[in-house]
């Protein structure tokens, strides 16, 4: 008896070997950057909890910033080169998260020296003047920082935190982080769904999806070694506020351009497709 339940068992795992290895012959390599799944935490907090509240700060924010004539017109030449950048990138966001088919993307420019700039949940774009002008940023870019800063947004890293800290019982910091009143973010900066500090992981997950994004909508994804080159100058050993807790600036250069090659042959097929 235990001998035919072990030849069975075999029997078994060599169907299943086989399988296996004909499933993975078969399957084809995906295109574009391989990324670890989006953390288990955020089912602790509603996606439209998250949505609605940024909806707020963000509206509250850029009537606080136009109300101080911080707020960049439409017709302003680096609010419509920014808006041009998300109309490009924007198309390719629903491979990272389907919730970005419905959003209500906006994109705002904020008259402000701080090199920030930031995507809350649900869409919320702002980019401040400062990291425009005080790093000269190209297109190619701007436009891998404001991929990053949409791939926190896709990647739901704001909700995630918010139900890690709600896991661990820190009901108080998560109604302060949900609930909480927006204060001046032109000025010293506040504690909101815009100024969340990321982790490690939570980065280098946006540095990723920000490289694809851009290698799909036509922008060379090697900029982003010019970008954080700039930035690392910039930060003269005290890293700006964008950076705060991020990996260093070499550790990402070293990130970018090993993963280069997973989105070059992207980049180039947009390109031809948009001449």
């Amino acid at each position: 008896m235990g001998r035919i339940k072990a030849h069975a068992v075999a029997a078994g795992v060599i169907v299943v070997l086989s399988l296996g290895g004909a499933g993975t012959l078969g399957a084809k390599e995906p295109e574009g950057v391989v990324i670890r799944n989006k953390s288990v935490f955020r089912y602790a907090v509603s996606a439209d909890t998250i949505e609605q509240q940024s909806n707020v700060q963000y509206d509250e924010m850029t009537r606080q910033a136009a109300t101080k004539h911080a707020l960049l017109p439409p017709d302003n030449v680096q609010t419509q080169r920014m808006r041009a950048i998300a109309n490009r990138l924007l198309p390719h966001a629903a491979k990272f998260n389907e919730r970005a088919k419905d959003w209500k993307w906006e994109i705002n420019v904020l008259d402000s020296p701080q090199i920030n700039a930031f995507c809350m949940p649900g869409g919320k774009i702002a980019v401040f003047t400062g990291i425009l002008n005080k790093l000269q940023l190209t297109d190619d870019e701007a436009a891998l920082v404001m991929g990053h800063e949409i791939g926190h947004a896709l990647y739901e890293h704001a909700r995630a935190r918010a139900g890690k800290q709600m896991a661990l019982g820190a009901t108080r910091a998560v109604a302060g982080l949900i609930f909480g009143q927006l204060g001046d973010l032109v000025g010293a900066g506040a504690g909101s769904l815009a100024t969340l500090k990321f982790s490690r992981g939570d980065e280098t997950q946006a540095d990723l999806i920000g490289l694809e994004l851009a290698a799909r909508a036509g922008y060379d994804p090697r900029a982003g070694i010019t970008l954080w080159q700039k930035m690392s100058k910039a930060s003269q050993g005290a890293p700006p506020q964008w950076m705060s807790t991020h990996p260093s600036g070499e550790t990402r250069i070293q990130t970018i351009k090993q993963h280069i090659p997973e989105v070059l042959a992207l980049y180039e097929k947009a390109k031809l497709e948009q001449k």
